[in-house]
């Protein structure tokens, strides 16, 4: 399949119907980011990591698709279109991480802003559908103690939808509990080289510690409140 038949919309972001907001934090939120025509393929490729939450991006977990797709979504092109919207006109010119999730479980989603050396983060959602209502949808916050506290509306993690925002102290997001298959591909911008490797070996850790845990990963934390932080 050619590369134009799954990749991002180079114009996507130039779309009018693009949320782009300065307040509380600036962030951006888009829809129908991916071309129709790739669907199959990247819904085919996504890794299958038979544990839940983020893991490092890793081309052998992964089908040609989504290789190409991280390669772009990561790349110099698209941070310089999403820094020209976030305010960030240089944000191509830091080290970019890219991870990925296939499920979650209750415990993940907690209200938090992002680890300090973080620039932006973009998230890209790959689900066909999202028939779980409002659990496992992003929520954008105006405070850190209150899942309800919206600056947007919940946005489902449908195919081609994509939120981003700016790193600050006030940047509070997270989601209702939610427990199931959730496909996302995030990339994150950090201040330094030091500071990509040092998340992708957190990263990979984490990816052992999980291989390792199995149910009691599943467990731990399951039944935390809905406006629980970490």
């Amino acid at each position: 399949m050619p590369p134009d038949c799954f990749h991002l919309d180079p114009h996507g972001l130039e779309r009018p119907d693009v949320v782009v907001a300065h307040e509380p934090f600036r962030f951006l939120i888009a829809t129908a980011q991916l071309r129709e025509a790739g669907r199959e393929a990247l819904l085919r490729d996504f890794p299958r990591y038979g544990s839940a939450g983020f893991f490092p991006y890793r081309e052998r977990d992964c089908g040609p698709s989504i290789r190409a797709l991280v390669a772009e979504f990561s790349g110099s092109a698209f941070a310089r279109s999403l820094g020209a919207r976030l305010g960030i006109p240089d944000l191509g010119g830091f080290p970019a991480i890219a991870t990925l999730s296939d499920s979650v479980h209750r415990r993940h989603g907690t209200i938090h802003t992002d680890s300090a050396c973080k620039i932006a983060t973009a998230l890209l959602y790959l689900n066909p559908s999202w028939p779980a209502g409002d659990a496992g949808c992003l929520r954008l916050l105006r405070r850190g103690d209150d899942i309800d506290a919206l600056a947007a509306p919940a946005i489902p993690p449908l195919y081609g939808s994509l939120v981003a925002f700016r790193r600050a102290d006030n940047s509070w997001h997270g989601h209702l509990p939610f427990e199931g298959a959730r496909r996302v591909l995030q990339v994150a911008w950090l201040a330094s080289a030091a500071d990509a490797t040092r998340k992708d070996r957190r990263g990979q850790f984490s990816r052992m510690v999980k291989t390792l845990a199995g149910r009691l990963d599943r467990r731990w934390r399951a039944g935390r409140t809905i406006d629980a932080g970490h």
